[in-house]
């Protein structure tokens, strides 16, 4: 049986009291194979059925009588000594815009609640089930994954886990409030301008974007096909690292921290520092001290290819010239079932022609080889994953309000995607304040060295 979990009113302003990231320790301690597959899972469906807990707005559609074959089976391979892998056993979600055969892919929106039904499972959600991941549960998004508020008028907007009073984060914001309040172990999102990053860094947990390439993005659905990227948000590194090999098709490996002792960190200079949150500024001020008090070479980099990406996107970006031709037929028909956010930004794509959109394709190829070249003496860029904190739930009520916390928030992450870089943001020391990300940028192609640079900052900050 597939339950259907929606909010009967739903909104953007929906808050409710919920348990919070004190359950990120606790999945920590319950690594597959401390306890039985069937017995976290088991917590996993109490939180998300929880009434007085963010489930019914987190978690879209949920999986109890399969996920529970697929834990008992889990069980019963480890009890033989015969697992499938590190991932056998682990409790996941996945964002709402994977096929599921059998089942619409509605990606957040209400208009294709009863599209035709998924005729095979995306790859990524395939090498998932034959790894032995336990699927839990779909996980709330922005419509058509186009926001990084991480807000949805349709579904409910679940809060915050560090203030429910507070958005979660977009677009993949279901899947970092499910991780963070123990729905499960391990959440599948995707990311085309910062989409696993920003609620990985507003909630409180880690969020990876791999290299393009790497991961298949079939079986979900488009925002963009040039950008669009599947990378998961966890509690840590080394959760990320191993569900990451599993949706590249790649061996699992165990994930060594790289010695921080002269590794070359730099600075971009200009917008990603400009107008950060004074709780931001401070503890990126306390991640670069302690980084250079533990050998870490940084030095400020001014990089000149962030004004090209700028002049390339001054009509228009890539995300929203490739949406509108896939969704021009369906604004015509059915725009007023938008989310008005959304369809704003989407029409915005009819500004770009087909040449238009193909010469900015053509520049934007021409400047990922230069970052390449720019970023050849260095180990990683690092700086702040969003300049603010997340903002309330009454602050992106406005127009203005939404479109200014919209835009500061993807400000940083989506120089990564435009430039196909691999990144992660990790989860700083709070200090009795709101969640604040750390960002990594590593080379195109440079995911397993990100991941151990990662690794290692962790560990530094304990």
């Amino acid at each position: 049986m597939v339950l259907d979990s929606r909010p009967s009113s739903p909104a953007y302003g929906s808050v409710t009291s919920g348990r919070g990231l004190e359950h990120l320790t606790n999945w920590a301690s319950q690594l597959p194979g401390r306890r039985p597959a069937r017995d976290r899972l088991e917590d996993a469906l109490a939180r998300i059925s929880d009434p007085g807990g963010e489930g019914a707005r987190t978690c879209l559609t949920v999986y109890p009588e399969t996920a529970r074959a697929a834990a008992d089976a889990a069980d019963g391979r480890r009890a033989r000594g015969q697992p499938l892998g590190p991932l056998d056993g682990t409790i996941v979600s996945i964002k709402d815009l994977f096929d599921v055969a059998g089942e619409p892919t509605r990606a957040g929106s209400r208009i294709l609640a009863n599209a035709p039904p998924a005729l095979a499972d995306a790859p990524v959600v395939t090498r998932l089930r034959e790894a032995g991941a336990i699927i839990v549960a779909k996980t709330g998004m922005s419509e058509f994954a186009f926001t990084g508020v991480g807000a949805n008028p349709h579904y409910g907007t679940p809060g915050n886990p560090a203030d429910r009073t507070r958005v979660p984060g977009g677009s993949s914001y279901g899947a970092a409030v499910a991780v963070a309040d123990g729905m499960c172990e391990i959440s599948i999102g995707t990311d085309t301008g910062g989409s696993c990053r920003i609620p990985a860094a507003l909630c409180g947990i880690v969020g990876f974007k791999p290299t393009k390439s790497r991961v298949p993005t079939e079986g979900a659905y488009p925002l963009s096909r040039t950008l669009d990227s599947v990378g998961p948000l966890a509690p840590t590194v080394a959760d990320c690292a191993m569900a990451d090999a599993i949706l590249a098709g790649e061996q699992p490996w165990t994930i060594e921290p790289l010695p921080l002792q002269g590794l070359r960190l730099g600075i971009p200079q200009g917008l990603p520092l400009e107008d950060l949150d004074p709780n931001v500024e401070a503890r990126f001020a306390y991640a670069l001290e302690r980084l250079r008090r533990a050998g870490v070479r940084l030095s400020d980099e001014p990089i000149d290819l962030f004004d090209d990406m700028a002049r390339v996107y001054s009509v228009s970006t890539i995300p929203t010239a490739e949406a509108y031709p896939a969704h021009r037929i369906m604004l015509a028909e059915r725009g007023d079932e938008y989310d008005p956010f959304v369809r704003v930004r989407i029409e915005m794509g009819s500004k770009v022609s087909a040449d238009g959109l193909a010469a900015m394709l053509r520049e934007r190829a021409a400047l990922v080889t230069a970052m390449d070249a720019r970023l050849a003496e260095l180990d990683a860029l690092v700086l702040p994953t969003t300049p603010i904190v997340a903002p309330t739930m009454a602050e992106i009520s406005t127009v203005e309000g939404f479109v200014t916390a919209n835009r500061l928030l993807l400000r940083n992450p989506a120089i990564a995607n435009f430039f196909d870089l691999c990144a992660i943001s990790l989860p700083l020391p709070r200090e009795g304040g709101l969640p604040v990300g750390l960002m990594l940028f590593g080379r195109r192609g440079g995911d397993r060295l990100l991941l151990r640079i990662a690794s290692a900052i962790e560990q530094m900050f304990g």
